[in-house]
This record gives structure tokens, sequence and C-alpha cells, in this order.
């Protein structure tokens, strides 16, 4: 009667069953202790497998051995951070700075497996403003009626002229400096906006107009640059006078800037 109980299907469906729902609730490492506990002590008197048993025997002394912080604090923990800390690559200024900027908000929790949906659906929906919906109607509309993605990819391998003239007076290269300069000032979703209409047309022209307003350096210069240097340099950026560049290639160090060893010289 009770020969179902032995099946090793049975008992692996269980046993998978078991950790499944421990780990979808989250169970505490005690409770899991005992709930793994109580299937090894069922597999020992019903079970049919010896070495499976000798298995769990195991199983169920390291895992007792996880209940006492001490033991596993010396004998776990600080051995796996010992070869944790060998493998990991060493976090850079520019990482950890990323990494202390800020929280994953919401996205986070699509990976605890249990995301609080209210959260999100809570949260209002951003729009534009008046003058940044003017701005997509307008300037964003009449450039992507001016480009020719094949004449700019096959014929001449950059902007027409009228182009790069129509973006410098409709500051495209301003949007996120400040209207005291000259600029834009435009949210992220308004910069998101026009970049994703541009993107449509030509992404080329769409990448020449993400740079100057992402990897700067006007935002380099408003947040960290002086008085002076700022009144210098943020109008004549914003009118397209000055084209930023930023120079990101390094053998040694890939995107991040700070960790480059190389130097250059401008010639003219």
């Amino acid at each position: 009667m009770l020969s179902w109980l032995i099946s090793p299907i049975i008992w692996i469906a269980l046993f998978a069953g078991t950790l499944i729902t421990l780990g979808y609730q989250r169970a505490p490492l005690k409770v899991t202790s005992i709930a793994l506990g109580v299937f090894a002590f069922l597999y020992l008197i019903l079970g049919d497998w010896w070495w499976v048993k000798i298995l769990l025997i195991i199983v169920a002394a390291i895992v007792g051995s996880l209940n006492l912080p001490n033991f596993r604090r010396q004998y776990f923990s600080k051995p796996i951070f010992k070869i944790y800390k060998k493998i990991l690559p060493r976090i850079s200024d520019t990482e950890r700075e990323a990494l202390n900027a800020g929280s994953v908000w919401w996205d986070g929790e699509l990976f605890s497996g249990k995301p609080s949906w209210n959260k999100l659906l809570d949260t209002p929906t951003p729009r534009l403003n008046e003058h940044e919906q003017a701005f997509l109607d307008g300037p964003v509309e009449k450039l992507c009626a001016m480009l020719n993605d094949w004449e700019i990819t096959h014929e001449l391998a950059d902007l027409p002229e009228a182009v790069w003239d129509f973006m410098k007076q409709q500051k495209f290269f301003a949007m996120i400096i400040p209207k005291k300069y000259g600029g834009l000032e435009f949210s992220a979703l308004a910069h998101s906006e026009v970049l994703c209409k541009v993107a449509g047309r030509s992404a080329t022209a769409a990448s020449i107009i993400a740079v100057p307003n992402s990897l700067g350096p006007a935002e380099l210069l408003h947040h960290y640059g002086t008085e002076a240097q700022k009144n210098h340099y943020l109008p004549r950026l914003a009118i397209g006078e000055e084209i930023p560049c930023f120079a990101l290639t390094s053998p040694r160090a890939g995107s991040d800037a700070t960790s480059i060893t190389d130097s250059g010289v401008v010639c003219k």
C-alpha cells in the first residue's frame, strides 16, 4: 500500500516542490532547516536508496551548522568572502559613485519574485510640459523631415550642412543646459522623446544629438565647473558655437573615463 511512497519520482517531486516553495516565500533559515529536516526524517523511514539517506544525513549536518551564527561566519561566510574578493575586480571610483548615487526603485523588486504592482500603478505618469511638447511638435518634426538616412550614411558620411545649422539654431545640443545659460533645460522624459523620434529617421543624427546631452561636457561643467567656466562655455555650447566631444577609447579602461591612462594632443 505504501509502495508509491518509495518511488524516486515522488521523492524528487516533493524535494523540488519544498525547495521552490521555501525559496518563493523567502523562508528564514530556521524554517528552511526544519522543513528540510522533516523531509530527511521521512525519507530515512520510508525511503529506499541507502546512499541518498547518507547524503541527507550529511546535508542535515551542514544545514544544522548554518544555524549557529559564529560557526557559520567562521567556516562558511569568511572563506567564501575571501574567494570572491580574489575573483571580483576592484570597483573604480566612477562605479562606486554610480552605486552610491541612488536606489534601483521598483525595478529591483522584479528580481525579488514578489514585486509590488500597486507601487508601480500608483506612480504618476510623467508628462511633457507645454514648452517641451511644442519643441517636439515643431523643431523636432521639421528636423525629421530634413533627414535622409541614405544620403547621410551612403553619400555624405555626415549630416548635411543645413541640418547641422538647424540643430544649432534650435538648440538641439542644449536640452540639459539650464535656461539661464541659454539652454532648453528639458526633463529626462523630453530628452528621451526627442531622441526616440529622431532615431526613427536617422540613428546617426540621434547619436550626434545624444552625446552632447548625455556624456557632456555641459553636464560636467554645470555640476562641477567654476562660475567662470560655466559663464564662458555653457552659452557657447547651447547655441552650437562650440560642439563638445568626449574621448572614451582606451585599451585599459573601456568606458570608464576615470581609469584612462592615455594622453592626447589636439592638433589644429
